[in-house]
């Protein structure tokens, strides 16, 4: 009977744990978010909202789950930061803005979220520091980002770059087939991820399967996933930078990461590999890419992040060969969003109801 009993007590638990890993929201599963170790709760300054603003730049339907999420909470809707540095006194939450005005004015606020990953010039701020609860929209962008990784990385070895100037020009020209270097196929070619978060597993995650051997580093652990050959820290970049015939940049921005992809670091690539980079622009510098596509060392750069952004109209790197640049839309896309506003809505309720947030950052490590 007690083993009866044990065998029981097992399955229940078994059940409890499959029926709680289905309760976050469709869009959010298989993105391995983070759970806070604190229920809300428990955190020091905590209590039931009944007030918090909401910076809703997506339209309506935002706001109409939120209000879903939250009954009985007032949701004060603002335009931008100075209607929320207006209207913040009294509000326990922030949702959309980090901003320093907003903070000036807060007597009450505890918990900030904000919509997108990057949260840079978030945990800078001296208030954010003292102790406000911070939660982003890290991975929500992931799969949107690392496809635009993988599209970059095939434009430029199969040399669509090329042929789209040509096609401008009404040139029918074959030679950029025999001349480019590294023109060929992806699979069988090796990618190093610098930054094996979100965004770097998904990409990893691609270019596996489509052939690619893919090593990687990240900022904490060795641990990685079974489609990655390797996982090395941070200071192994520039070593398995030799190996790679495409490197792609995903790093967050921090102290330690800016300026991380430097001249030692291109001078140590394969000569003519591609480097993409979809994390952020100043981790790369600038001037030293520059030297590294123009004197050949690099075949060419998928750029969606730049350093200076937005990149003024006169800079070299518009007119460099063998560079692709977009403004900074690697993330967009319908899906993102719908991601986006399902943590949105989520975490609210979780807050409210005092349960564990998602994607709380590390205010230390910046993300």
């Amino acid at each position: 009977m007690k083993i009866h009993a044990r065998l029981a007590g097992l399955l229940t638990l078994v059940l409890s744990l499959s029926t709680a890993a289905t309760e976050l929201p469709t869009e959010l599963q298989g993105l391995d978010l983070r759970e806070a170790d604190v229920a809300s709760k428990d955190l020091p300054g905590w209590k039931k909202p009944q007030r918090i603003l909401v910076w809703a730049p997506f339209g309506p339907q935002l706001l109409d789950e939120l209000r879903i999420a939250a009954p009985g909470v007032e949701l004060v809707a603002v335009a931008n930061a100075e209607e929320a540095a207006a209207a913040v006194a009294g509000s326990q939450a922030v949702i959309g803005i980090c901003d320093q005005s907003v903070l000036a004015n807060a007597d009450q606020l505890h918990w900030i979220q904000v919509y997108f990953a990057g949260v840079e010039n978030c945990v800078s701020l001296p208030r954010v520091k003292e102790g406000i609860v911070l939660t982003n929209g890290q991975r929500l962008s992931s799969p949107t980002i690392a496809d635009h990784a993988i599209a970059m990385t095939y434009a430029l070895l199969r040399g669509l770059d090329i042929f789209h100037g040509n096609q401008a020009e009404g040139n029918w020209d074959r030679s950029a087939t025999n001349t480019l270097r590294g023109f060929g196929e992806l699979s069988g070619r090796t990618m190093l991820v610098v930054g094996l978060g979100g965004i770097g597993t998904q990409v990893a995650q691609r270019a596996h399967a489509l052939g690619m051997r893919v090593v990687a580093t990240r900022g904490s652990r060795r641990e990685g996933p079974d489609f990655v050959d390797y996982v090395g820290l941070s200071n192994e970049a520039v070593k398995l930078a030799a190996e790679a015939d495409v490197v792609v940049n995903a790093l967050p921005l921090t102290d330690a990461t800016k300026g991380m992809i430097d001249g030692s670091f291109f001078a140590a690539m394969k000569p003519g590999a591609y480097y993409i980079n979809v994390g952020r622009g100043q981790t790369t510098v600038t001037a030293d890419l520059l030297d590294a596509l123009n004197s050949g060392q690099i075949a060419g750069a998928g750029l969606d992040v730049t350093d200076p952004e937005p990149l003024p109209s006169d800079h070299p790197l518009w007119t460099t060969p063998r560079v692709i640049i977009t403004p900074h839309v690697a993330a967009t896309s319908a899906e993102t969003l719908q991601r986006i506003q399902a943590l949105v809505a989520e975490n609210l309720r979780r807050y409210v109801a005092g349960e564990a947030l998602l994607s709380v950052v590390d205010i230390q490590r910046g993300y």
